[in-house]
């Protein structure tokens, strides 16, 4: 998520609030962006003024191994062995227990760990036999500055290899670039123009094929 310039954080707002700037390079990982940024950074260039965008976030679940009892007991006990042990490290240390006191703990504590992982994993039915990790991705990364320096921006980007920098201006967070103006043209309305039969003085004269 990305942020405008505020009053707390160096520069990042209390509330969530758009980034208003101009995109100078498009990246397709994270990795690419926060390199792209620390070569500004390293340049001396005011990276307060640069936001990292990702766009069309996702959320994805890898699967990272099946859950079954043996697992979601050995998983519990070890849950279990680390809080009785700390709770037997605060009797050793404020207590008159002996190192049997830490292990006794240890033991006790992983023994309820295994009972209560088991107790839990067998109210689920086998709805979820699998443990999982989840993440926000994005499939592009944009390096977005303010307007006020973002062709500076771009200038330090073109000296990185594969820098990734955009062709022009291209606005963001509901900045658009300035459009150029028409060219007026020099011919006269249609209700102006010469009628049926009448020579157009605007009509290009044709070509002698003899020179």
């Amino acid at each position: 998520m990305a942020f405008g310039p505020g009053a707390r954080g160096g520069g990042v707002p209390r509330l969530p609030t758009p980034f208003h700037g101009e995109r100078i390079a498009t990246y397709d990982t994270y990795e690419q962006a926060q390199r792209a940024v620390d070569y500004l950074s390293d340049e001396k260039f005011p990276v307060q003024k640069v936001a990292i965008i990702g766009t069309d976030l996702r959320m994805v679940e890898r699967v990272t191994g099946r859950l079954n009892y043996p697992r979601v007991a050995g998983a519990g006990a070890a849950s279990g062995a680390y809080f009785g042990s700390f709770v037997g490290l605060l009797l050793l240390l404020f207590g008159s227990g002996g190192i049997d006191v830490l292990l006794a703990a240890a033991l006790i504590g992983a023994g309820f760990g295994m009972l209560f992982g088991v107790i839990s994993f067998s109210f689920t039915g086998g709805r979820r036999d699998f443990t999982s990790a989840s993440q926000i991705v994005a499939s592009q990364y944009q390096v977005v500055a303010v307007a006020d320096v973002a062709n500076q921006a771009r200038n330090v980007l073109r000296n990185l290899p594969n820098s990734g920098v955009d062709a022009g201006p291209a606005g963001f967070g509901g900045q658009q670039p300035p459009s150029q103006p028409s060219q007026p043209s020099s011919r006269p309305p249609a209700s102006q123009q010469p009628g049926p039969g009448a020579e157009d003085p605007y009509r290009t004269p044709p070509q002698d094929p003899r020179g």
